[in-house]
C-alpha cells in the first residue's frame, strides 16, 4: 500500500482537504491515496487564541493553507517572510536546519512539511521566551 497512512484514535478528528472527519469508537487506519492532499490532525491544530508568539504565527499560516482558509500564493510569501524573520533570531544550528527544511517545503508547495518543521521550533521558542521573562 502506498500513500499516507493515518492512524486515528477513537473519536479523533482530522481535516482532509477542508472536510472534518471524525473516527468512530475504535482505533482505525486510513490510507490517503491522493497525492498532495491537505491533511491536519485537529489535535495538532493551533487555535487562533494560541497564535501569540513568532513561531506560532508562522506555523498558523501554514495551517491556514492546509485548512483551505488562506490563498496559497499569498501564504507562501508570508511564510517565506516569516521564516526569514525567524532566521534572524534563531541562529543555532538545529534551528537553522529546521528553518531551511521549512523553507524548502514552502517552495515545494508542501505546507504540511513546512508546518511540521516549524513546530519542532516551538519548545526552543518557549525556552527562549521563558529565559527572557526571568
Amino acid at each position: 500500500m502506498t500513500g499516507l497512512v493515518l492512524k486515528l484514535g477513537p473519536h479523533e478528528r482530522v481535516l482532509i482537504n477542508g472536510a472534518v472527519i471524525e473516527n468512530g469508537e475504535r482505533r482505525s487506519r486510513l490510507a490517503i491515496m491522493t497525492p498532495n492532499a491537505h491533511i491536519l490532525r485537529l489535535r495538532d491544530a493551533i487555535h487562533p487564541e494560541q497564535v501569540n508568539t513568532p513561531v506560532r504565527r508562522v506555523c498558523y499560516i501554514a495551517q491556514l493553507v492546509l485548512s483551505g482558509d488562506a490563498e496559497p500564493d499569498v501564504a507562501r510569501q508570508q511564510l517565506l517572510r516569516g521564516i526569514e524573520q525567524l532566521s534572524q533570531v534563531l541562529t543555532d544550528h538545529d534551528s537553522r536546519t529546521q528553518l531551511a527544511t521549512a523553507s524548502r517545503a514552502v517552495l515545494d508547495n508542501q505546507p504540511y512539511q513546512a508546518m511540521k518543521a516549524l513546530r519542532l521550533l516551538l519548545p526552543r521558542e518557549e525556552r527562549l521566551l521563558a529565559a527572557a521573562r526571568a
